[in-house]
């Protein structure tokens, strides 16, 4: 007894391409092409009712393109790994279609046996980005992010009056500080006590300081 072939649609609004590919994977036996699509809608169509294993998904298409195909295919058919297939190599093309669920990320041109072992990839669970790619998003991903500063709820001028605020500072000084008339800092005061909940300028400096503010 034999395994069931892997069933894939195929969505690319280029008959060359998709010819060119279901004759491929014709010639395989582990590999069975249940539908075609031109456009995303069609894709998202096709897949419900032919509920495919792989779907390879254009990105460039007629209407809905190939990212919010596999955001609705995501949601809809889940149990179809998407393996997007493009021309686009930039990073936030990559990022998006990685993000919108795509399992896998191959560039128009990859050879035949790539193309093979990516849909056997993408179909068992794996994820796959095509070495034209690779390592551009893992760079990307690497990448230190900046943290976020204490108090998002705060303005940039809330956060600076609150600075001055932990480090003991009056009114008076903070306004001079920061170029400001002493009224507008009591009124900054003021929106910093209530986004932040305190009651007096005691608390202030205390939930200033447990956040890093205030200098050691």
């Amino acid at each position: 007894m034999t395994d069931a072939p892997i069933r894939v649609l195929i969505a690319d609004d280029h008959f060359v391409v998709r010819r060119g590919i279901g004759a491929l994977l014709a010639s395989l036996d582990a590999f069975a092409v249940v539908a075609e699509a031109t456009t995303g809608a069609e894709a998202v169509r096709e897949a419900q009712l032919a509920q495919p294993d792989v779907v390879i998904m254009d990105i460039n298409m007629p209407g809905m393109n190939g990212i919010e195909s596999t955001r609705q295919l995501s949601r809809l058919v889940p149990t179809a790994a998407v393996l997007v297939l493009t021309m686009f190599d930039d990073d936030e093309t990559v990022l998006s279609a990685m993000r919108a669920g795509a399992r896998g990320y191959l560039l128009k041109g990859a050879l035949p046996d790539e193309m093979v072992a990516a849909i056997r990839s993408v179909a068992t669970g794996h994820v796959v980005i095509g070495p034209g790619v690779a390592g551009r998003l893992l760079s990307h991903l690497n990448a230190a992010q900046p943290p976020e500063p204490p108090f998002p709820q705060l303005t940039a001028r809330e956060r600076e009056v609150l600075e001055g605020i932990a480090q003991g500072q009056s009114n008076a000084a903070i306004a001079a500080g920061l170029g400001l008339a002493p009224k507008t800092v009591g009124n900054h005061v003021s929106t910093i006590f209530a986004k932040l909940r305190v009651a007096s300028r005691a608390e202030a400096i205390v939930r200033a300081r447990e956040n890093g503010l205030g200098g050691p």
